[in-house]
């Protein structure tokens, strides 16, 4: 029995947790064990959507950021990642690194994309899906199977998606078919036909901009829409969206929403983004993540899913208290609709995973980021003031 616990909309209740899900948001009389929150705001576990396990560079020693050498470019920085991996901790070592850093800041579920290729081969996939069950008491993870170096241009890599999606890969991902293989058919074709088959989902990285990257974007709502997939396909990035005119986003989100693909954005600095009120406004599902952590891709992060609201809300020009709500959903139930995470939220009959801070409501959470908190995943206490406190 969770008892004082003050909901987003002001309540104060008490939440009864039996078999790792909320009973009831009335209390009761009866309960083997009782906590007394103190009236302190408790919110639904953060949905970490995007994410990298086995990018990160967590508890290695500090590694100075290699520059591309003219500008961004996705192969180039995909050569600077395999090198700086090949020198790294293991996988498991680091993956695990990452869960514990997330987790111990409100994160209690969360995708992750991992790298499939000829040279990794289902490696990076068999390690992730290890620490997956490892760390199940503390948080769920999918795992999106992920040609980082391209399928069209990298022979053997659709045979091994195919492989990966059978031995326990959630979805299926993609990678730029324009910009990084060239052929936007194949590809996508590739990609399609997989989740077809497999009847998995589909989570594709985009960056490749302006209108080109929009064409992208159409192709791939009109393939979701004719396999029947909506609600399974996301775009993660979409950088084309920020990047062209109001008139043309307003077509494309309308799109969007009627095929039921959804967009993820991180907000990344120095890059264009889409621009989520207008999505939202049309009925796309916005969310998001951190997506690389302390990589070969940039220094920055710390897992925490609040602080990457705020920096949505910062650079959209959120100041309202409904824009600064539409930033916390996209990290909470948004992302939970993206995941097609069941039983989400504090509702009975929901998972008893949540969070507990020092704040007022949810728009103090966000431009705050206030800390301490304490995590809980089925009802159980498994962080506490940024130190993970539970073992399997």
């Amino acid at each position: 029995m969770f008892r004082n616990a003050r909901l987003a909309d002001g309540r104060v209740v008490d939440i009864a947790v039996k078999g790792g899900q909320i009973a009831s948001l009335k209390g009761g009389t009866a309960a083997k064990e009782t906590v007394d929150l103190g009236k302190r705001l408790v919110l639904p576990g953060l949905v970490e959507g995007h994410i990298h396990l086995d990018k990160g560079f967590i508890g290695e020693p500090w590694k100075p950021h290699r520059p591309c050498t003219a500008g961004f470019n996705v192969r180039e920085r995909v050569e600077f990642e395999k090198q700086a991996l090949a020198k790294a901790r293991s996988v498991p070592e680091r993956a695990a690194a990452m869960i514990d850093l997330c987790v111990a800041q409100g994160t209690t579920s969360m995708r992750s994309h991992v790298d499939i290729d000829p040279q990794a081969g289902l490696s990076n996939l068999e390690h992730v899906a290890a620490a997956r069950d490892a760390h199940k008491h503390k948080v769920s993870i999918q795992i999106v199977a992920f040609p980082q170096s391209g399928i069209v241009t990298s022979p053997g890599t659709r045979e091994l998606l195919d492989e990966a999606v059978r031995s326990g890969a959630d979805l299926i991902g993609g990678l730029d078919p324009a910009g990084f293989d060239g052929d936007i058919a194949g590809h996508l074709d590739a990609v399609f036909d997989i989740a077809e088959r497999h009847g998995v989902g589909v989570d594709i990285h985009l960056h490749d901009g302006d209108l080109l990257g929009v064409f992208e974007i159409e192709d791939i709502a009109r393939r979701t829409k004719a396999l029947g997939l909506g609600g399974k396909v996301a775009v993660s990035h979409a950088y084309a969206l920020g990047a062209v005119p109001r008139d043309v986003v307003q077509r494309v989100a309308d799109t969007l929403a009627e095929a039921g693909v959804a967009i993820m954005t991180n907000a990344p600095g120095a890059y264009t983004f889409p621009p989520v009120q207008i999505l939202h406004d049309a009925g796309v599902n916005v969310f998001s993540g951190n997506d690389n952590i302390r990589d070969s891709w940039w220094p920055f992060g710390d897992g925490d899913l609040l602080e990457r609201a705020m920096i949505i809300g910062y650079r959209s020009g959120f100041y309202t208290d409904a824009e600064l709500a539409l930033a916390f959903e996209m990290v909470t139930s948004h992302g939970a609709k993206a995941l097609g995470l069941k039983n989400y939220g504090l509702v009975e009959g929901g998972a008893a995973d949540f969070l507990v801070l020092d704040a007022q409501h949810v728009q103090e959470a966000v431009v705050a980021r206030p800390k301490p908190r304490d995590v809980y995943k089925a009802g159980r206490l498994v962080a506490r003031n940024g130190t993970i406190v539970a073992s399997a």
